[in-house]
Parts: structure tokens; sequence; C-alpha cells
């Protein structure tokens, strides 16, 4: 089989997603990707007519972020027409599930050059929210709901905080790690090898660092925060009185009027717009075309897990991979686990007994917020960066995605 080569990874700087907030909320989606999608043809010299696809991530798939983001960013980027694109959406974990798929085509030998990435303007998708219709994953599907009821995340975070017995001062530990580490990194200029400035159509800059990190955050103030999935837990969800915390407490009973609310704005991940693209090829294509690898993608996989609790498969999806690339948790040198919740990456620490040190090196979602479908690659970038920074040699990413899954990858620094 044929490998498939990761030749450089670039993504956005995260901007708050808010209207009239966020330095990236007035502009178009598509100019978002087009942005990443630019620069990773311009560092690299690349023709275009050789892309074979583009295959994106994003979750929210309307309006503006619609009508295959993938396709139309390429056109927007100046591509040659022959570049195909196509989008997809595994929730959370689509930015993972683009590289994967990536890697496929070129491992099988179908494909040479493909350009993977995602983007999700967070701002955007809030402002056309229906907020008579809450976001739900069965879509109203009463049949599914009763197979597999699944909730509000927040909620679901709770869920496992109390089942698992992880009290708030974990989480909140954890949030004030991440935003320690995201300020080291940014201080030392740790991601500037992948951050690209976002420029306005008139040329004017509109972002180039990450702008939703709050370093001055400590254990005090994040005792001063108020729970926030409490508010959610006896929201109706229809019109028999169904209520998020129902939907849980159906299938967990032992939650009833015992659920322990721990979760709150600060360590929960941050609502923000951003895009990340990563070139992969094959060794072929990238000695004919002057390219230099910098990381071998070794093994990929996809988990399922309990829709209900919703967060839960990264564990097994780590186990998974680590079990096809023949490796154990100690052969890892970076990991990086998306933040979605706190409790999400407290678990995965304690139940693959971690060393604390390799994981989230740089800060992660808490700090620096998680942009939906563009999160993935953004965390296959920051941990390549990071391997070539320490001079370690494999990474695993991985995270938690909506319906109860979880896609993860293992990479290899090559030079290592």
């Amino acid at each position: 089989m044929a490998e498939a080569y990761i030749i450089d990874a670039v993504r956005t700087p995260r901007g708050i997603g808010k209207v009239g907030k966020g330095s990236l909320a007035h502009l178009h989606p598509q100019h978002l990707a087009a942005t990443v999608l630019g620069a990773i043809r311009d560092r690299n010299n690349l023709d275009t007519a050789t892309v074979d696809d583009v295959i994106w991530g994003t979750s929210s798939q309307r309006g503006a972020q619609g009508a295959d983001m993938g396709r139309m960013a390429a056109l927007d980027a100046g591509y040659d027409v022959k570049a195909s694109g196509v989008t997809l959406d595994r929730f959370c974990g689509s930015g993972i599930t683009t590289v994967s798929l990536a890697a496929a085509q070129i491992m099988s030998g179908m494909e040479d050059c493909v350009v993977a990435g995602g983007c999700e303007m967070m701002s955007y998708t809030a402002s056309t929210a229906d907020p008579k219709n809450p976001p739900m994953m069965d879509a109203g599907n009463t049949h599914l709901r009763e197979m597999h009821p699944q909730s509000q995340q927040g909620c679901c975070a709770d869920a496992i905080a109390t089942l698992e017995g992880i009290d708030r001062e974990a989480v909140d530990q954890l949030a004030v790690v991440s935003q320690e580490r995201a300020k080291k990194a940014m201080d030392e200029g740790r991601f500037d090898k992948s951050v690209i400035p976002v420029y306005n159509r008139d040329g004017s800059l509109a972002l180039d660092k990450d702008e939703f990190p709050r370093p001055g955050t400590t254990m005090e103030s994040l005792s001063n925060l108020k729970t926030v999935f409490n508010m959610f837990w006896d929201v109706p969800v229809d019109d028999k009185g169904l209520t998020y915390g129902n939907m849980i407490e159906k299938k967990y009973p032992q939650l009833k009027g015992n659920i322990q609310h721990v979760h709150h704005a600060g360590n929960s991940s941050g609502v923000v717009d951003g895009a990340a693209a990563i070139l992969v090829t094959s060794k072929e294509y990238a000695d004919k075309h002057g390219l230099k690898p910098r990381a071998r993608i070794v093994a990929t996989c996809n988990m399922g897990d309990d829709p209900t609790l919703m967060l839960n498969a990264p564990v097994p999806a780590a186990k998974k991979v680590l079990e096809k690339a023949g490796m154990t948790t100690d052969d890892i040198d970076v990991y990086e686990i998306n933040e979605a919740f706190s409790v999400v990456a407290e678990k995965f620490i304690r139940d693959l007994k971690l060393d604390r040190e390799k994981v989230n090196i740089n800060g992660g979602a808490m700090a620096l917020g998680h942009p939906i479908g563009a999160t993935g690659s953004i965390l296959i970038g920051t941990a390549l960066d990071e391997l070539e920074r320490s001079g370690g040699k494999y990474g695993l990413v991985t995270m938690c995605a909506a319906g109860g899954m979880a896609p993860a990858i293992i990479i290899e620094r090559l030079d290592a």
C-alpha cells in the first residue's frame, strides 16, 4: 500500500464567533476557507491543476455555509477548475475525517494530491439559528429518539462528570491549564508556522492572531462563573414536556435528582470562527514536484459509542487507532484531544492513564475555541508543529463528535 504524506498545514487565527464582536464575523465563510486554500497553494508553489480533490468539512451546511464549500472555496481561492471539491459533515469530527479520507484515497492509489480541511463560522450559524427550534441531534425524529435519546451536549458533559465522579475543581483546573498553555504558546510563537493572516476583500487586515484566549484566567475567576447547563436540563424539547434532562435520565435513571452541574463558559469550548487546510500527497507526487513531506499518516480510524452520553467515544477511538498502528499509549509523544468540554479531556487523560505533560501541550479549545468543522484539521497541524518543535516522533489526534462518535489519527514526524 502507498504511503500518504502531510506536506504542509495552515490555519487561520480563531476569531470570536459573535457578530459585531469577532474580527472575522463579517466575512463570507467561503472567503475564510479560500484564505487557507490560497495559503497552502502559495506556500508550496502548488499547481492546482494537479490537485485531484479538495475534501472539506463543514458541520452546519446551510445558507452561506452550504453549496459544497470545498468546491466553492477552491474556486474563490483561484484554483484551477480541474481541482474538484466535496464537503462532508461528521459534526465536530469533520476536520479529522477529511484528512483520513484524503489519506485513504492516496494510500489506495486512486489519487496523488488532495487538500483536506474544514471551515466553520459559528458567528454565522448562530445568527441564522431559530431560537424556537433548539438544535437536536435526532432532528425531532421521535422513532430515533425512542431508540437513542440524544440531548444537548453540555447536559451530556455534566452527566458524564456526575457518572465519573469528576468534580468542578478538576474541570476548572484543566481549564486554567489550557489558558496558561495557550498563552505560553502564543508568547513563544509556537503557532506562527501554521497561522496565516486573514485579509478583507479590500486588502486590509482582518485578523492575524487568535483572539479568544483569556490569559488572566484563574481558579478564583472561574469559581465566580455560574454553571450553564442546569438551565438546559429542564428545558422542554417537545409538546409533551420531554426535557433535555429527561432524555438522559431515561437511559441513566441514577442521574434523576443527582445530576451535578459543573460546566460553564470558562471550562467549555469557545465559540469561534476559523478554517484550516492540510496538503496530503503520495511520495511520487512529492518527489515529482519537489515537495518535502513533514509527516506520514500512520493510521486512522472511526469509532461509535453511546449517542445519549454523546462525548465518550475518544477513549475507544484512541485505543482502536493505537491497535491499528501496533502501538501503545507510551509510544505517543503528543496528544491532541479536543476540549469540547473539560470533562472530555479529563476523562481521556484518566482513562488512558496519560502523562498530562503530553496532552494539549499548547492549550486547547477551552482557551482557543472550537470552529466545529475545522477543529480536527487545526489539531493535526498543531500536533505536527509541536512534534517538530519538541523533537517528538508520533502524535495522536482525536475528538468527540455528536451522535456519539470519534475519529482518530496518528501521524509520524519525518526526520525524527
